[in-house]
């Protein structure tokens, strides 16, 4: 039998364990879009704050990118760490939608911009190279497990107290998160003599990445859908709940990942990617026309699934293709494009859900995913056809070498 290179080491563990308690903190905030609207805001104003939060997350990145690989991961991850505890206590201020509310999302979004950059690219330095897509995978569960806790932990802090003490709990996991990290040793590549460091936008700007950037900002686009407005969904139609929904979307994706995160580096990403975007897109029209509690669940496990792949396998490619002189920079583009997402599908899908409801927003949402989708393979094989191996053959390639 083949030696497998180890996996689940004692980095891993700790890595793996600040990035989930520091997503706890953020996924309490699925609940964000009920306090702003308690406050007045309209779902146009929802998604323009959730856009303020991106451009500032966006704006970040190049130089977090910088730091990331000339002085490593540590002072970005620790940074971040602390600005993740101390940010979800200054919504505690907040009593209007006003200029300080601004203010306060834009730091939000340089905290979760800092921490999640930091792991992940953390993680794809720990995780071997013959096991990247599976590690990353598993690595991501730490992501999943708060998206399906969050929801219900908030909603079962709001039972019982208001949003204060949600906004307290969220400085708490933070907290943890950054007393969890910080033992954690640099990881940062070191380059061969000779060899140079890329800057950001060198990085980023190589051809073979394009469309792994264009497929990741429609894909982000398209979460915005029920990441921002599921909430304002359930309140609006009564129909299922925002606990519901992620512990069935993220129930299943941790499952698909647990038992299954080998599937993608045995048959090829791609042939796994394809499917799964399929099934995302098959949840988003089951919202469209969700009547039901069942509905949305069957929503959640559609959506889960899609994204228990879709998420290490972009991210996958987007490593292989970087290298080591530009991982930081490349991974912290690839996060930026997340918050991308954000920023452009908060205004224009809030503006959708005014003009023709929440319905019409989920259908449009399924067909502009299966367009983008079509647009990215046709690009990649464009790429192979010119001589730039895909994603796979990259996978492979590397593995090789490892």
């Amino acid at each position: 039998m083949p030696h497998r290179d180890r996996l689940v080491t004692r980095q891993f563990s700790v890595a793996f364990a600040g990035n989930l308690f520091h997503g706890m903190a953020f996924f309490l905030f699925l609940h964000l879009p009920s306090f702003l609207t308690d406050l007045g805001a309209s779902a146009t104003e929802v998604g323009f704050l959730f856009g303020v939060t991106a451009v500032s997350a966006i704006a970040i990145r190049p130089t977090l990118g910088r730091i990331m690989d000339t002085r490593g991961r540590r002072p970005v991850m620790l940074v971040g760490g602390v600005l993740n505890a101390l940010v979800p206590l200054l919504y505690l201020s907040v009593s209007v939608v006003g200029p300080w509310l601004f203010v306060v999302r834009v730091l939000h979004g340089f905290a979760i911009s800092m921490v999640f950059t930091g792991l992940f690219t953390y993680g794809a330095d720990i995780i071997p190279v013959s096991r990247r897509t599976e590690g990353l995978a598993l690595f991501g569960v730490s992501g999943l497990l708060p998206m399906a806790l969050g929801g219900v932990v908030g909603e079962i802090v709001l039972s019982y107290a208001d949003f204060a003490a949600l906004f307290v709990t969220a400085s708490i996991f933070g907290a943890i998160g950054l007393v969890a990290t910080l033992g954690l040793p640099e990881t940062m590549v070191r380059l061969a003599a000779g060899e140079r460091r890329t800057g950001f936008f060198e990085a980023v700007w190589r051809p073979e990445l394009l469309p792994i950037w264009a497929i990741t900002l429609s894909f982000s686009f398209a979460l915005t859908a029920y990441f921002t407005f599921l909430r304002t969904y359930v309140d609006e139609t009564g129909v299922g709940s925002l606990g519901l929904f992620f512990a069935f979307y993220s129930g299943f994706a941790i499952a698909l990942r647990v038992a299954f995160a080998w599937l993608p580096e045995r048959i090829g990403p791609s042939r796994v990617l394809y499917p799964a975007f399929a099934l995302l897109i098959a949840g988003f029209f089951v919202l469209a026309r969700a009547g039901s509690t069942t509905d949305i669940a069957v929503a959640g496990l559609l959506c889960g699934a899609g994204h228990a792949y879709s998420f290490p396998i972009l991210m996958g490619f987007t490593v292989d293709r970087a290298g080591d002189a530009g991982r930081g920079s490349a991974v912290a583009f690839f996060t930026a494009l997340f918050d991308g997402g954000t920023l452009l599908g908060g205004p224009a899908l809030g503006f959708v859900i005014e003009q023709s409801g929440y319905s019409t927003m989920y259908f449009a949402t399924g067909v502009f995913l299966a367009a983008a989708v079509a647009g990215y393979a046709f690009w990649e094989r464009k790429l192979a056809a010119a001589g730039n191996p895909p994603g796979d053959q990259l996978v492979s390639n590397s593995a090789t070498n490892s």
